[in-house]
């Protein structure tokens, strides 16, 4: 099949780039519009308490006023607040409310809102709506930001805007700068190392060009499936999109690349060389291919639609990536010819792969030694998994230039941490009847004796008298574990325990929110894990056809997963904070996975050089020699695109760039090249039982991996 699929690429060019080009522009035009978004409430399913209370607040109060935003007013000279400020801020305040901005519902000054140092007074933001991605509020609460400019020139006067609506627009902005630079970052650090592996500008920006058509049409094919599905993205989806994209395209293209030229070498015409080279790669991309998809698509079993929909949007990214390196790669390179090449001579010239034969040499000869210091190693790293503490807040990430941010640490000096979010408490009567005033007021101050609690509002009823909601404000940060501990645990159990008869209740707003998600993510965890490591055991069982292989395969990618995790911790958990929380699912996917495409090039040769009749030693050190410069060049490029992740202000996408990164190098360098060969060398023939029975048998069919013949990553941007 691969081979028909690479000769009509090659055979028929232009055909085929007409259709991609085609598929291209009718998604752009027909394809609906990827809407990412940061409410966590739209990716928790709808039995959790937390998502239950957003809809009794919207069904018993559709017309209350919900806080926001909030403005922090000070003075510029840091002094304390005059009468006249006060008043100048109110003024401020009643001219905004009469602008009559969408979805914002009052602008209140309120006098009694001012620190007990006298240096900050609140403007509180209210608006229609308690979901503050909201995108005609998000737009507002903009709009509400320059017209408050406006009118503070000469007042002495600061103002700035936090809280939830005002966070999700900076979050949104923020976003879109580091898209920008993380897709201008990504393209040259690939322009860059595929001009100093191949020496050829032609070659270095191809690939680049073509990945470009394959990023427009994954994101109008991603767009509709999701659409479909009614799912919706996370906001860091197009940053993580992007480096995948260009990441495991340029692998592909790798793969494809170094075999061409081999071929080259051995004196094919152009055109033969690449359909034969497009024909024997394709099994090994779509076996790479297809682990990472069956780990993406595990996520589909995750109950966060957050990961869910990252799940669906990875795996139709890389599954449009290996049609693409199946069909528009060949296609391209097939117009180009050996003018792709130029000005460098060395594919015409048989490279002596010195660096990787001394490597393969050591392999062959020390086996017992290289898996127990590359075992340690690994070991040593993973000891720092110990001590992952999870942050589930997303604002922690967001750069500190970021108004809402500044503007909360204002706040936070002169005003209790909770009252910026507060958490709601609604109490719905299940028979009928009107709630007891009385009875809530007793169910108040139950709810205000709870540890952790700085203050509980009077209830509002609804219209009808069947629903109540108190205000709750902690001691604490809305989104900092103890607020989490506290509304997920004690807080939840009074509000169940305390609460009058006939009634149910539901503890709401972003604290139980996050306190769910943790929930969930634990649960997921606990599924998503073993699904994933079952799936790509029987992908490994399949190509190899053993029953012994993909075990220890797994085990030695199982700690590259811990070793990353336990690198990432030791370099970016401080004495307070914690990591995306996550970041276990993204590196054990991503290392996990690609991981193990590295570990198929290299086992795929070593079984083909066992096959053939040569003795394990030997074999070892010809595979190494022959696959370690492929795996070298694409794993460098690979961790260096996501690496530029580590470029962003956003505090998880550097943890989460780091930790790809790292983990990439660790799989390729120290697993792939030495660890996985010391093993088989150590297992010997059992690795490859039930499929070698007859060694020469067990060799038909196998087509070699895409390393052969090329050369090292280092040796190459010399000749």
């Amino acid at each position: 099949m691969f081979r028909g699929i690479g000769r009509f690429s090659v055979n028929r060019p232009w055909t085929v780039v007409v259709l991609w080009l085609l598929a291209t522009t009718a998604l752009i035009a027909l394809a609906p519009q990827l809407k990412p978004t940061d409410d966590q409430a739209e990716f928790l399913p709808s039995h959790y308490e937390s998502v239950r209370a957003v809809q009794i607040q919207q069904d018993a109060f559709p017309q209350s006023r919900q806080p926001a935003a909030i403005g922090v007013v000070q003075r510029a000279d840091g002094g304390e607040l005059t009468a006249a400020d006060t008043k100048k801020a109110g003024e401020i305040a009643g001219a905004l409310r009469d602008e009559k901005f969408a979805k914002i519902t009052e602008v209140v000054a309120d006098p009694k809102a001012v620190s007990p140092d006298g240096k900050i007074a609140l403007v509180q933001v209210f608006a229609s709506t308690q979901k503050a991605n909201d995108e005609t509020l998000v737009e507002s609460v903009g709009e509400l930001r320059t017209a408050t400019a406006d009118r503070l020139e000469g007042s002495g006067l600061e103002w700035a805007y936090t809280g939830p609506a005002a966070t999700v627009l900076d979050s949104m902005e923020a976003s879109d700068s580091t898209d920008a630079m993380v897709m201008m970052a990504t393209l040259v650090i690939i322009i860059v190392l595929l001009l100093a592996i191949f020496r050829s500008p032609i070659i270095a920006l191809t690939p680049v060009l073509v990945i470009g058509v394959v990023f427009m049409v994954t994101m109008g094919v991603i767009a509709t499936a999701v659409d479909l599905a009614g799912m919706r993205a996370p906001a860091s989806i197009s940053a993580i999109l992007i480096v995948v994209l260009f990441g495991v395209g340029t692998d592909y293209t790798l793969f494809l690349l170094f075999r061409y030229r081999e071929h080259l070498r051995d004196g094919m015409e152009a055109k033969e060389a690449l359909a034969t080279a497009a024909g024997r790669v394709g099994e090994t991309i779509a076996s790479a291919a297809g682990v990472v998809i069956a780990a993406f698509l595990s996520l589909l079993l995750s109950s966060m639609g957050m990961l869910s929909s990252m799940g669906l949007a990875l795996a139709l990214a890389v599954a449009v990536t290996l049609i693409s390196a199946l069909t528009l790669v060949p296609a391209v390179f097939s117009l180009l010819g050996t003018k792709a090449f130029w000005p460098s001579k060395a594919w015409r010239t048989q490279p002596k792969n010195a660096l990787s034969g001394r490597v393969g040499s050591f392999a062959s000869r020390r086996p017992g030694l290289i898996a127990g210091v590359s075992g340690l190693v690994l070991v040593a790293l993973a000891s720092g998994v110990f001590g992952f503490r999870a942050e589930y807040d997303t604002e922690s990430s967001l750069p500190d230039t970021l108004e809402s941010v500044q503007a909360m640490e204002d706040f936070q000096t002169g005003f209790s941490a909770g009252q910026s979010d507060p958490t709601f408490v609604y109490v719905r009567s299940t028979g009928g009847a009107a709630l007891d005033k009385a009875g809530l007021d007793t169910y108040r101050k139950e709810l205000a004796e709870v540890g952790g609690v700085a203050q509980v509002a009077p209830a509002v009823v609804s219209p009808d008298g069947r629903v109540a909601q108190y205000g709750v404000v902690l001691d604490y940060r809305p989104t900092e574990d103890r607020a989490m501990e506290l509304v997920g645990g004690e807080l939840r159990d009074r509000v169940h325990q305390a609460a009058p008869q006939d009634t149910e209740q539901f503890v709401g707003g972003s604290t139980a929110l996050l306190a769910d998600v943790r929930t969930a993510v634990n649960r997921d965890y606990r599924l998503v894990f073993p699904v994933a490591a079952v799936a790509i055991m029987l992908i490994l069982g399949l190509m190899l056809r053993s029953v012994i292989a993909p075990w220890y395969l797994m085990i030695s990618v199982g700690l590259g997963f811990s070793g990353t995790l336990g690198a990432t911790v030791w370099l970016f958990q401080s004495g307070s904070g914690g990591l995306l929380f996550m970041l276990p699912v993204i590196v054990y996917l991503f290392v996990v996975a690609i991981g193990t495409d590295y570990n198929i090039l290299m086992v795929a040769r070593l079984r083909e050089e066992v096959s053939s009749g040569k003795e394990p030693r030997e074999a070892v050190r010809l595979a190494v020699t022959h696959s370690a410069p492929t795996i070298s060049a694409a794993a460098v490029i690979l961790a260096g695109t996501f690496g530029v992740l580590m470029l962003a202000d956003n505090a998880m996408l550097k943890q989460m760039g780091f930790a790809v990164a790292f983990g990439i190098l660790l799989s390729a360098f120290l697993m792939a090249i030495l660890l996985v060969p010391a093993v088989t060398t150590l297992v010997g023939p059992k690795a490859w039982w039930p499929g070698n029975r007859d060694g020469a048998a067990a060799g038909e069919g196998v087509e070699p991996p895409a390393g052969h013949g090329s050369e090292d990553l280092v040796g190459s941007s010399s000749r």
